[in-house]
């Protein structure tokens, strides 16, 4: 019986092309455990979008020459074309800048401020005094007053995990420009956190499956919840929908609140253009439908405590009750799927601290899948991990290019050379039942981890099989059986029918690369599916770049497939380029060591 899967998927935000670091943590994992859940037969939904709104993209604007509006269609432009050649197979890629985006942020307010969630409040706002503007609560950095870690953001402190607000930081200053703001008093709405605390906690008392992390951050902020600002001294952001403030020049719903909302608007969107606009509800409705949230460790606060208290006061469950949104009643997360920081050098990988390599460049020089496979193999799935480009190399040679290239190259070559055809098997020894049965063995093991978004241990009992096929293809030596032809075919049969399941228990992580050897083993059509970017309309305001994609036509499967006896074969291609051990030292001209 097939579930109904909802795989929601950090926001990158729309101030420039998106780097290595970003995608590590909310792009491969989201698409590989998406790509799984396909294969295994469930109906998935995927869905996110680029996050268009706040200060940030007015301070790109001003860097560039530009208006907020075309900052933000130059870089979902961008954004989106990156996703698209990762391979990133959204059922809707979307934009926060939406009408439809607009409607719902403003029917999840009003339902907050109805109920009593949100509230009105004077505070001390922190304002650039060179351009009057209000400054983003994470582009102001100091020491945190609780551990005295130096780079504590307005918003929290990675360190220890306390929310902040930017007048609590000790020695405050502007990422923007490093100079000292000024605090103002300033009234806004907040969101009343100590008031959802009580059915946060009895929620999170039953995500016991968590990943460790996730969980102790996420319980360390319930023990210090306070009211957070929604709205900001801002022009560029939804407007308040309430009487008196929705034609205010300079208030305007803050970017946080309404980023995090976009799951929920992004499923709305893809089911008014899916031809039936009640189909959202089938994967936010229904008691059996599970979510899960994929992103960086910065991102836990929004996703394990903010936005589970956003939709438990939509629904009207926290200590003041009330009624529920038009959009009610909606399912809180089921899994917070968070990765910990790609580092560089023992740098964190950011554009704004100069440390930053950029998918576009990375793509461009090395194809998506050699990412794709270093990410989930060595990359920050349950702590900081250090990318350098020897161990770039080393993974992409010795595992990629010499197991599971070679594997595929010699097989077919010898199958094509010998053949010309997928050959016919005999008798089977002992040693090819072994094999055969450890391949068709896989398929559980690889498939439950997959399904955990357990993408190391995933990754390497995919390449064991892998491992073990060499391994057989060495000892049987089909290349000296030239006088026991039916040995020979028997052999190269067993190792096709073995290249045929690694194959498919690494399409999840490969499926470039899958399609390749999905065709060189006589396959015809879609094996992995990619996504499309196409343009689409909305009533009252412009067209707009999305990504979307026929996932449900593609024929991967998660099963081992017999191959057919006689199915032609061409003489195959390299699969992965072996690249050159400088690199491993030097470094690429746009990304150099050094």
């Amino acid at each position: 019986m097939s579930s109904r899967i909802l795989a929601a998927v950090a926001w990158p935000y729309a101030n420039g092309p998106r780097h290595i670091g970003h995608v590590s943590g909310f792009g491969v994992p989201s698409d590989v455990f998406s790509r799984y859940q396909r294969m295994a037969g469930n109906d998935v939904l995927m869905v996110s979008g680029t996050d268009e709104h706040g200060t940030a993209i007015q301070v790109q604007a001003e860097k560039e020459g530009l208006t907020p509006r075309q900052t933000a269609d130059k870089y979902h432009q961008v954004i989106a074309e990156d996703l698209q050649a990762l391979g990133c197979s959204y059922d809707l890629y979307t934009r926060t800048t939406t009408l439809n985006h607009r409607a719902v942020v403003q029917e999840l307010f009003r339902t907050l401020h109805d109920n009593g969630y949100v509230v009105a409040q004077v505070q001390q706002g922190a304002i650039s005094p060179s351009t009057g503007r209000t400054l983003p609560d994470r582009y102001i950095e100091g020491t945190c007053p609780h551990c005295g870690y130096d780079g504590a953001r307005g918003d929290q402190c990675d360190n220890c995990g306390r929310q902040l607000d930017p007048i609590d930081l000790i020695n405050p200053h502007s990422r923007i420009n490093g100079e000292v703001p000024e605090f103002i008093e300033t009234e806004h709405f907040f969101l009343d956190l100590p008031a959802l605390a009580g059915a946060l906690g009895e929620w999170l008392a039953t995500r016991t499956d968590w990943r460790p992390n996730v969980m102790k951050f996420s319980l360390n902020l319930l023990k210090e919840l306070r009211p957070r600002a929604i709205t900001r001294d801002l022009d560029w952001g939804v407007p308040i929908p309430l009487e008196g403030w929705e034609d205010a020049a300079m208030k305007r719903i803050y970017v946080w609140f309404d980023a995090v909302i976009g799951y929920l608007s992004a499923a709305v969107e893809w089911a008014r253009r899916s031809g039936d606009p009640d189909a959202w509800k089938l994967w936010w409705q229904a008691a059996d439908a599970r979510s899960y949230y994929f992103m960086g460790k910065d991102n836990i606060t929004f996703h394990s405590v903010i936005w589970p208290a956003i939709l438990l006061g939509a629904n009207g469950q926290g200590d003041k009750g009330g009624r529920g949104s038009a959009y009610s009643p909606l399912n809180l997360p089921t899994e917070v799927v968070s990765s910990e920081y790609l580092t560089m050098s023992g740098s964190k990988l950011a554009s704004s601290r100069g440390h930053v390599i950029y998918v576009r460049d990375f793509l461009a020089e090395f194809g998506p899948d050699a990412l794709r496979y270093f990410i989930a193999v060595a990359g920050p799935e349950n702590q900081d991990t250090d990318f350098t480009w020897e161990e770039f190399v080393r993974r992409n040679n010795f595992e990629l290019a010499n197991e599971w290239g070679n594997l595929v190259n010699r097989s077919i070559s010898m199958a094509h050379k010998n053949v010309g055809a997928i050959p016919v098997a005999g008798e089977l020894t002992e040693a090819d039942q072994a094999l055969l049965e450890a391949s068709k063995a896989a398929f559980e093991v690889v498939g439950d981890l997959w399904g955990r978004c357990k993408f190391k241990q995933a990754t390497t009992e995919a390449m064991r099989v892998v491992s073990l096929a060499n391994k057989y293809i060495s000892d049987q030596e089909p290349w000296k059986l030239k006088d026991d032809p039916a040995r020979r075919d028997t052999v190269l049969h067993v190792a096709l029918q073995v290249v045929s399941d690694a194959n498919t228990l690494l399409t999840p992580l490969l499926p470039h690369a899958a399609q390749k050897v999905f065709e060189a083993l006589g396959g015809q059509g879609v094996w992995a599916a990619q996504p499309e970017l196409k343009t689409v309309s909305q009533e009252g305001g412009p067209d707009y770049p999305v990504l979307t994609g026929d996932y449900a036509s593609q024929q991967a499967v998660w099963a081992s497939r017999p191959i057919v006896p006689g199915t032609p074969l061409a003489k195959p291609t390299p699969l992965f380029t072996k690249l050159d051990e400088t690199l491993a030292q030097a470094g690429p001209s746009w990304a150099p060591i050094g």
